[in-house]
């Protein structure tokens, strides 16, 4: 077999995939439900994080795009320390949406590998208080009891 195109990197492929899925979703109308599919393909895809990390803070976004998009960066927080700032300050935004409470309730689940950053610790210290929606509050009192566990294990650490 007579192969004239060079042998392709995993990272590579990973970087093609995102674009391709991106891209995609970009062309996609506001509230089509292919954009959630979509994050959820990029579940694991290093490459596709800071688009991830937009989405979510990202208001005028579809809700469940951002929802899918706060799980991913929960499941697979950034290794690089300025990405994973940026990710946790995304997660932020999100939980001070006043508009979306599904959006909220994800984004304060999701802040566990993100404490790291005292804004971040503070925020959910004060939504596990004295959050208005119970669920809300419920997800962000999971938060900091996941982040203990990161921290205890050390699984948490970039």
């Amino acid at each position: 077999m007579n192969d004239t195109h060079p042998p392709t990197t995993a990272a590579a492929a990973a970087a093609e995939a995102a674009e391709r899925l991106i891209a995609e979703y970009r062309a996609l109308p506001p509230g089509s439900d292919r954009k959630r599919e979509i994050i959820t393909e990029l579940d694991a895809n290093a490459q596709a994080l800071p688009f991830l990390v937009s989405v979510v803070a990202d208001a005028a976004e579809y809700d469940l795009a951002r929802v899918e998009s706060a799980t991913v960066l929960r499941v697979w927080p950034p290794d690089d320390p300025d990405l994973r700032r940026r990710a946790g300050r995304a997660l932020l935004t999100a939980l001070r949406d006043p508009e979306e409470d599904l959006v909220r309730q994800y984004a304060a689940m999701s802040l566990a590998p993100y404490t790291s950053d005292p804004l971040v610790a503070m925020a959910l210290d004060s939504t596990a208080r004295a959050d208005q929606d119970p669920l809300v509050r419920d997800s962000a009192r999971f938060s900091i009891k996941e982040a203990h566990r990161l921290q205890e294990t050390g699984a948490g650490s970039p």
